[in-house]
């Protein structure tokens, strides 16, 4: 037998999305398509790619992370700056990147529908790069982000035209849980002179081993995202009652969310949809002194904003974040 033909034995199998061999080997079958940073003339948004960790002590690649900025920002004056918003992308832990064709569009749209600057973070996905990775590598890059609040770092846009204090982290899917988790993190390891106003979490990817709520308990369903959860993470500590994965165990910490508000989006007809209700119960319930909202689309999917951007539901929800993000508490 030749020991240096691949294995064809599979460890973990999610078609259409992921293939996980035996011999570590993996193969993603979505996802993979990347877009170049450009200036988008029908949302008058333009982008470039930095580098914001050169170098990983377990990744010999760099991590990048794509910027936006509307067309036409002015930055002669202190109160022209723009809120600085920090996204990061969904996908299980394991598929797509801020460069995908779904995720540089959407950026487009978001930032020309806010008018904010962005960063879309990129980071090492599962299972080469178990979770969690992807929430080391979020953090590294917020303190990257906010090592520009004195004007004086590495990239010019931040310098110029971010105004942090009004700064938002936002996420889809797998993207909302590790934006819930940074907003914890920036509760407990404040950055000076970055203050997170608040969280928009979209569709949030989380989980637990018990049924809540009118979630599904059919066997197949729960298995899917059992062992989908398993493949990222690998640890059978505590399974999918991980606060990685569940932040409402009890115990969890909740109440250290370091924001003012919070803004949960839902889809009725999302298999997740319980658990972001049930987030923001908890949240509520937690003893943080926040303020935390939730929108629920009806007849909608999971992440249906991607899949049909030009949809009135997600034009709608567009103009949601919008209103979140540009809010002004009265004094």
């Amino acid at each position: 037998m030749d020991s240096t033909k691949p294995s064809s034995e599979i460890a973990y199998e999610f078609s259409p999305l992921i293939r996980v061999y035996k011999d570590g080997r993996v193969e993603r079958f979505v996802g993979n398509d990347t877009v170049p940073p450009s200036f988008d003339p029908k949302t008058n948004v333009d982008s470039k790619d930095v580098v914001y960790s050169p170098q990983n002590s377990n990744n010999s690649n760099a991590l990048s992370a794509r910027l936006y900025l509307p067309k036409g920002t002015n930055n002669n004056n202190n109160n022209n700056k723009l809120p600085l918003l920090v996204y990061i992308h969904g996908g299980g832990f394991c598929i797509e990147t801020p460069f995908s064709p779904f995720y540089h569009s959407y950026l487009n749209a978001l930032v020309s529908a806010c008018n904010v600057v962005a960063v879309s973070v990129d980071y090492r996905r599962a299972p080469e790069n178990p979770v969690p990775c992807a929430h080391d590598d979020s953090w590294a890059a917020i303190k990257w982000v906010a090592s520009h609040v004195n004007g004086s770092g590495p990239e010019d846009w931040l310098n110029r035209y971010a105004d942090f204090q009004r700064v938002f982290f936002a996420g889809d899917s797998a993207g909302a849980n590790i934006a819930h988790h940074m907003g914890i993190r920036n509760g407990r390891e404040i950055l000076d002179g970055f203050n997170v106003a608040g969280i928009v979490l979209v569709h949030p990817y989380f989980w637990g081993s018990t049924p809540v709520g009118n979630e599904t308990t059919d066997a197949k369903d729960r298995a899917f995202f059992d062992e989908i959860w398993r493949m990222g993470y690998r640890s059978e500590t505590n399974g999918c009652d991980d606060p990685w994965i569940n932040p409402c165990v009890e115990g969890s910490s909740l109440a250290s969310m370091g924001c003012a508000r919070v803004l949960v989006f839902v889809a009725e007809k999302d298999k997740l949809a319980a658990r972001g209700w049930l987030y923001y119960e908890k949240l509520k319930e937690s003893g943080w002194k926040g303020r935390v909202e939730i929108v629920e689309t009806k007849g909608e999917s999971h992440v249906f904003h991607l899949f049909n951007p030009n949809s009135e539901n997600a034009r709608v929800m567009l103009e949601q974040i919008a209103s979140f993000f540009n809010h002004q508490d009265k004094p």
